[in-house]
């Protein structure tokens, strides 16, 4: 078995996100570093805060503890060869799990992030989506309406960044236009568009603040704005921070991940969005999503 884990970006985040980590022992040093990062225990947070669940910073810091905390449990369960990418806010936790930083410096790095981005921000801004349009129109209607394709995904999905006014109207006309969906996403913020250009220097310097070590070994680390892999990491910090403010093609990485020949694939949440990507795109392949799951026995029997 070759197996990718996948880190999820935000906007699935939900009340019930710990349910199979919040108590687990492994996962104990990872909720006291989120601690830290959020200012109060994630888990509680979770399942108390309503909307405020879905605000960039706290959204980036839940994104990022769920993986690292599903990552904790499943570590002597994992194969030794691994590879590693992560979608958005993802690709932090990534670089966690594939030995760059450890828990406390992976949780400071996307507080760092999340900070800097909500610092740049300005307006109304959001996410927004169009499936089934080809690409030239989908660039047309964001140009009509001063938005940005954000990320590329498979199978003619976009994610569209801009002032949500702007999106609801974009989205409403890709339907007109023949699009098999348009919506809204749960994310209050443009990413990876130029409207957070500001945030990639503040980002870049709290990335070069912090120590990276050697990729663990046996890991592969794809970066998410091209599907690149990242022998380097410390080479590889402009492109991570530059991602904040510019297009990632998250197409490209799945299929470098294949051709890395990974044959088994588990989404570590939140969220199975990247689990059925994968499944529609590569249906060959083998393919759970964390939160699919019961219990972590259920997850650690699957990957046995």
């Amino acid at each position: 078995m070759k197996l990718a884990l996948l880190c999820s970006g935000q906007g699935l985040q939900s009340p019930g996100m710990f349910a199979l980590t919040g108590d687990a022992p492994a996962a104990a040093a990872v909720f006291a570093a989120a601690t830290d990062s959020l200012g109060q225990d994630p888990r509680i947070f979770a399942g108390t805060a309503g909307p405020a669940l879905f605000a960039n910073r706290t959204s980036q810091i839940l994104c990022v503890t769920q993986a690292l905390s599903a990552h904790a449990c499943l570590a002597d369960a994992l194969p030794e060869r691994l590879v590693v990418a992560g979608y958005s806010v993802g690709e932090v936790a990534a670089w966690g799990i594939a030995g760059v930083w450890d828990v406390a410096q992976t949780l400071a790095v996307v507080r760092a992030r999340a900070e800097a981005m909500d610092a740049a921000s300005t307006g109304d801004t959001g996410l927004g989506f169009v499936r089934g349009l080809p690409r030239t129109a989908v660039e047309a209607l964001a140009a009509r309406h001063g938005c940005e394709i954000a990320i590329v995904d498979p199978d003619l999905l976009f994610v569209i960044g801009g002032q949500r006014s702007d999106l609801v109207v974009l989205c409403a006309e890709a339907t007109t236009a023949g699009a098999v969906r348009a919506g809204l996403l749960a994310v209050h913020i443009a990413s990876h568009t130029s409207a957070l250009k500001a945030a990639v220097a503040p980002f870049a310097e709290a990335l070069r603040a912090s120590p990276t070590q050697r990729l663990k070994r046996g890991t592969t680390l794809l970066g998410a704005i091209d599907g690149a892999p990242i022998f380097d990491p410390a080479s590889g910090l402009a492109s991570l921070a530059a991602q904040v403010g510019r297009a990632i093609d998250w197409a490209a990485v799945l299929a470098a991940m294949v051709e890395a020949g990974v044959d088994t694939v588990l989404e570590l949440g939140p969220g199975t969005a990247l689990a059925t990507m994968v499944r529609t795109s590569f249906p060959t392949l083998r393919v759970r999503a964390f939160d699919d799951f019961r219990s972590l026995d259920g997850v650690r029997h699957w990957l046995g």
